[in-house]
């Protein structure tokens, strides 16, 4: 039995055929001024290619017979990244930020999270506002409910409610995602940012790099207490201020 490492691998995507890479005997063939040359003996088509400087390539391997292009390859290649960079960068891809927070949360706190978590749906994600709940605080949901009524308040103007304030276990939570006016900004910001990236890359420019507000990072992530489930510091973890039996 061998011992050695499995390596998962990602699939590879299909590799083009040009030249003498494609072994079928015919292909139906597109000149470079685009025009149908119809069906040809492969060798006939690649020869055609050559005599004119040029490469032939497959470019619908599935047609019958498949079709293949004479076309100049490195500048096909060059076309196709073009397009995939300016789909990816057309695609608006919406992330889904949480900010934690506890009943006890005070507020400058609460004001804290309300400026991170506009900043995450101004750059066009979904904010996840969180209430956790330790030992007894359960009892008390309506304090959780105040605050998240409040948060979504502040975030009106911004965001449409995806998800009203509800019980997740011991945890009450909400959800807000960007208006469709602030995503249609998004999207035009960071069409201009990789217009910019294009523009440094051409002059040989290196991009800047751009850290998370350390305001915002915090936000994040409710700072958990010394005492961890035990608020009342009575040693019994249930948070209500009496001792165990």
């Amino acid at each position: 039995m061998s011992n050695g490492r499995r390596f998962s691998r990602e699939p590879r995507a299909p590799q083009i055929r040009i030249n003498h890479r494609i072994r079928v005997p015919e292909v139906r063939v597109v000149a470079e001024d685009g025009s149908n040359l119809g069906v040809l003996p492969t060798g006939d088509a690649i020869r055609r290619a050559q005599e004119a400087g040029l490469d032939l390539v497959e470019v619908n391997p599935k047609g019958t017979p498949p079709v293949c292009k004479i076309l100049d390859f490195g500048k096909y290649k060059y076309e196709e990244k073009k397009k995939q960079r300016e789909t990816k960068r057309k695609q608006t891809v919406v992330e889904i930020k949480e900010i934690k927070l506890r009943p006890k949360t005070d507020d400058h706190d609460m004001e804290v999270k309300v400026r991170a978590a506009r900043k995450f749906a101004e750059a066009g994600n979904k904010v996840r506002f969180t209430v956790r709940f330790r030992g007894r605080e359960i009892t008390h949901p309506e304090v959780a409910q105040r605050q998240l009524s409040y948060l979504l308040k502040q975030m009106e103007d911004l965001c449409n409610i995806e998800q009203n304030p509800a019980m997740e276990n011991r945890a009450m939570a909400a959800v807000v995602s960007p208006k469709p006016q602030v995503m249609q900004r998004v999207a035009q910001e960071r069409a201009q940012r990789e217009k910019d990236r294009e523009k440094a890359r051409a002059e040989g420019k290196s991009e800047p790099f751009n850290a998370v507000p350390e305001e915002e990072e915090e936000a994040l992530h409710e700072p958990d207490d010394d005492d961890d489930d035990d608020d009342d510091g009575d040693g019994d973890g249930d948070g209500d201020g009496e001792a165990a039996n």
